[in-house]
């Protein structure tokens, strides 16, 4: 069996992290690459390796004085080393840093150099191989990622090695020049090894126990989901849901590889399990709750609309001229709504209006603001009766006016817009009328 395990920062912010995270590969034989962050923060008020670095480049880059913040950076690293009584000397590195720096080697340079001495750490404490991502993971020159490429050498790299470290976060183009995924990317490359390797599980160790059912800002010790599917995921992550990074989910979802979120505080805790489909029941009729703040509707009243052909498509290349995607478009036989993010309608709203009088003439147009979108989702809704009634009940008796209602034919999900003001009440009542009451 082959897992890859790919650990975030705040799992190996630290020596004491690191031993945790070794006492977790070493009790398993088939955990055996293993891909790690840079230093995460190891209290609230430190810094991440990665942002130090970050400061570090620009004042190189920009004459001003560097050595400081990169005799930290030095000392972060030398802590970890020294924890866990290594003999490893990265002067060497260091000095290969400095003059890259000096050079203006780029930000996604100074950035992947987190995750690089990380993974030499790394290699060197558990005695694995270490292989430089950015000799086997590859970019385009308009630095778009090159899947088959990448998979290719990967595959072909790692099929003669027992045992690795691949530093997450970064590749290279073919000119040597190094690329990073965006912010969190180390998730993209656990993805990435595990696809090519067709590894049985792709372990993502982080300082939680899993997805949660709700946002533990709002809900007090939610439940955690044990088992989601890709689909479920999507849909809880697009609405802000977020324990990994939305590109890692592809290229395992491609080979049918379970993804497991881990905690490595926790080892013992099973975690989520990301699969493709599943016949195991969920624990409750609904797998998660999920929303976003912050949008505004447009409201568009036309007698006969619905026998206009290429009204929706007028209304919709308005938005579009003005660089604006919307939501959710929910519609009647005269009406139609666009919910849009507020904060890019606010600047061409009146613009907009005008092009939507000119482009489909309507008899009126009015705009609400400050609203929230909540996404309940579940794969066990579509088998069990009432589920919008359960939802718009607990709504009404914790008085919240509920503004639109958009269902999906999948029955995967019920999209719920309510004032901004109302967004934690109405989060609150739908997890006590499905969690608290079904457990």
């Amino acid at each position: 069996m082959k897992k890859v395990v790919k650990f975030g920062g705040s799992s190996l912010a630290s020596a004491r992290q690191f031993k945790k995270v070794g006492d977790i590969i070493r009790s398993d034989k088939a955990r055996r690459f293993v891909v790690p962050s840079a230093p995460g923060k190891r209290s609230d008020k430190d810094e991440k390796a990665t942002d130090l670095l970050y400061q570090c480049y620009d004042a190189a880059a920009e004459g001003r004085s560097y050595k400081k913040i990169l005799e930290k950076i030095q000392e972060r690293y030398m802590e970890i080393i020294d924890g866990l009584d290594l003999n490893l000397n990265l002067d060497h590195e260091f000095a290969a840093i400095e003059e890259n720096f000096l050079n203006k080697a780029g930000r996604d340079y100074a950035a992947s150099r987190g995750e690089y001495l990380n993974g030499i750490i790394m290699a060197e404490y558990l005695g694995y191989e270490f292989i430089d991502a950015a000799e086997v993971i590859f970019f385009n020159e308009d630095g778009t990622f090159e899947t088959e490429a990448t998979n290719k050498e990967l595959g072909e790299r790692l099929a003669h090695v027992d045992k690795a470290v691949i530093p997450g976060f970064y590749g290279a183009k073919h000119d040597g020049t190094i690329k990073t995924f965006s912010r969190g990317g180390s998730d993209v490359t656990g993805s990435i090894v595990a696809k090519a390797i067709h590894a049985d599980m792709y372990e993502n160790w982080t300082d939680v126990s899993g997805f949660l059912v709700a946002d533990p800002r709002i809900i007090k010790n939610p439940e955690v989901i044990e088992t989601i599917t890709y689909r479920e995921l999507r849909e809880l992550a697009y609405m802000g849901a977020s324990v990994l990074h939305e590109d890692a989910i592809f290229p395992v979802r491609k080979e049918g590889i379970p993804i497991n979120i881990r905690n490595t505080n926790k080892p013992d805790d099973k975690g989520t399990l990301i699969v493709e489909s599943t016949c195991r029941k969920p624990n409750y009729t609904i797998t998660g709750i999920a929303g976003k703040r912050g949008f505004c509707s447009i409201n568009i009243e036309k007698a006969m609309m619905n026998a206009e052909v290429g009204f929706g498509r007028k209304v919709l290349e308005v938005f579009e001229k003005y660089g604006i995607s919307f939501e959710h478009i929910p519609s009647g036989i005269d009406t139609m709504t666009v919910f849009v993010h507020q904060s890019e309608f606010e600047e061409f709203e009146q613009s907009v209006i005008a092009g939507i009088h000119r482009a489909v003439e309507p008899d009126f147009v009015e705009l609400e603001s400050d609203l929230a979108l909540i996404a309940v989702v579940g794969r066990g809704m579509k088998a069990t009766r009432g589920t919008a009634g359960r939802i718009f009940s607990a709504l009404a008796h914790s008085r919240v006016n509920v503004k639109m209602i958009d269902q999906g034919s999948s029955e995967l999900n019920i999209i719920i817009g309510v004032k901004n003001a109302d967004f934690e009440t109405a989060i609150k009542a739908i997890y006590d009328i499905f969690i608290m009451t079904e457990a």
